[in-house]
């Protein structure tokens, strides 16, 4: 009898997801005995690690280029950033109060308000009148809280980027063009913030501003968008779900810009921004700070304020995309002798290995200390090089399941054969094969296997 072939069933709500992220440990709300925190989270056993192999993803695919260094910039900057940036006087969003349901809702982006002028939770027309809202943190550094004192959590990495454009070129003797990336937290006071981890308060963003002489800026800005569309590719993202979609209005800094769209199950939302800075940015600096940021091109005996092209993309926004992207449900339906029907689902989490928090679980084909001592000095060989857990409780078929539902890509089963033959059971999780590997061969078979995958 042939072997049936399952239904691949995609994710269709935020809610499995949720669900799942709760009770494997990938993401908490934050503060949760205490009643949580408004749209901010916590990321926990499993979502550390993979959190962590999303930003290794996108650091190595910057910082392992030539043209490119790495830097971590303080979140409190001086004040005077701020208003240099344009953030002080032009970060903010129209806020609306509902009298009656006491909702506060972003008038912008609000269908019922923008065509209605009603309240989007009940419908009220008694509204207030629309007002600015700076989505910056607010506080002070020392001991008074007056106004010479204030400081701001930073909204952005990017500024970190070009007020120490000079020190980075300077220090690495890098030509133009070049580039500067970061990762670290921002904090935006989000009116509406929400599905999940998509829109927090807190997050951590990955930016990359690359540096280039004027007039070349659109060539560079085209070869960006491509570089940031095969990174979705490399680590997995199916290219149906992704999209290009050009701003219809351009930001006050901008030449040119594009999101890279993907589609969440709330339907295309932005996951990264790419965009053509102009020379704004360093011009403003130069300006509010009183030094000179030009960039002089020796060769050519030539200075200019070099124009920057920038890539964005939310840490958290990214893992949520992979998250939803990897997630499938294989289901198998039986029906016995009677006709009746039966379903069989195996959740599985299809991550690349590159960004899966475990790479391998070792499984012991019982407790029995013969094979569960020798099983927990295996996984210690493992960990040498790869991420791994160990699981010796229940079925091996449940426990073949929870691994997959974490997207492990590999499990490794020690059992009685093993003490004779040196040898192990590996299987692999999205072929279903199974493969006898020499317990001194391990490893290396594990890393040649994981190497395929980037290929």
């Amino acid at each position: 009898m042939s072997t049936p072939i399952p239904e691949i069933r995609r994710l269709k709500d935020l809610s499995t997801l949720v669900s799942l992220s709760k009770r494997r440990g990938f993401v908490f709300q934050s503060s949760e005995i205490y009643g949580g925190l408004g749209s901010c989270w916590d990321y926990g056993p499993l979502g550390s690690l993979m959190k962590l192999n999303v930003k290794r993803a996108w650091w190595n695919a910057m910082t392992r280029r030539s043209d490119i260094v790495g830097l971590d910039a303080a979140i409190l900057m001086h004040p005077t950033v701020w208003k240099a940036s344009g953030h002080v006087d032009g970060f903010s969003d129209p806020l609306v109060d509902c009298k009656d349901c006491k909702t506060r809702f972003r008038a912008d982006n609000t269908d019922s308000y923008i065509n209605k002028k009603q309240c989007p939770v009940c419908g009220s027309k008694n509204l207030s009148e629309e007002r600015q809202f700076n989505l910056m943190f607010k506080t002070h550094m020392g001991p008074l809280e007056d106004s010479a004192s204030v400081v701001y959590l930073r909204p952005e990495t990017a500024q970190g980027h070009f007020v120490n454009f000079q020190n980075c070129q300077q220090s690495s003797r890098y030509k133009i063009p070049f580039g500067i990336a970061a990762i670290g937290k921002s904090f935006r006071n989000e009116i509406t913030p929400g599905n999940f981890i998509f829109r927090t308060r807190e997050f951590e963003q990955m930016e990359m501003q690359y540096f280039v002489k004027p007039g070349t800026d659109e060539k560079y800005f085209s070869e960006w968008k491509e570089r940031r569309w095969n990174f979705y590719k490399k680590f997995g993202i199916r290219e149906e779900n992704l999209k290009f979609k050009d701003h219809d209005k351009l930001a006050h800094y901008a030449r040119a810009a594009v999101d890279v769209e993907y589609k969440f199950p709330m339907g295309f939302s932005e996951l990264e921004g790419i965009h053509n800075r102009s020379d704004f940015d360093l011009s403003q600096h130069a300006k509010f700070s009183g030094k000179n940021l030009e960039y002089f091109n020796e060769a050519e005996k030539e200075k200019y304020i070099p124009y920057v092209i920038e890539t964005a993309v939310g840490c958290d926004r990214l893992f949520l995309a992979f998250m939803c992207d990897a997630y499938r449900e294989e289901v198998t339906t039986t029906k016995d002798e009677s006709g009746k029907t039966t379903e069989d689902v195996r959740v599985v989490l299809g991550l690349h290995p590159d960004i899966a928090p475990i790479k391998v679980a070792v499984l012991p084909l019982s407790k029995k200390d013969e094979l569960s001592l020798p099983a927990e000095a295996l996984r210690d060989q493992l960990a040498e090089d790869f991420d791994v857990t160990y699981d010796e409780t229940g079925s091996i078929g449940k426990r073949y399941r929870r691994a997959d539902e974490v997207g492990t890509p590999f499990c490794v089963t020690y059992d009685f054969d093993t003490i004779n033959d040196g040898a192990v059971t590996v299987r692999h999780r999205d072929k279903m094969t199974q493969e006898r590997i020499k317990i001194k061969e391990l490893n290396s078979y594990i890393a040649a296997q994981l190497k395929q995958f980037n290929n």
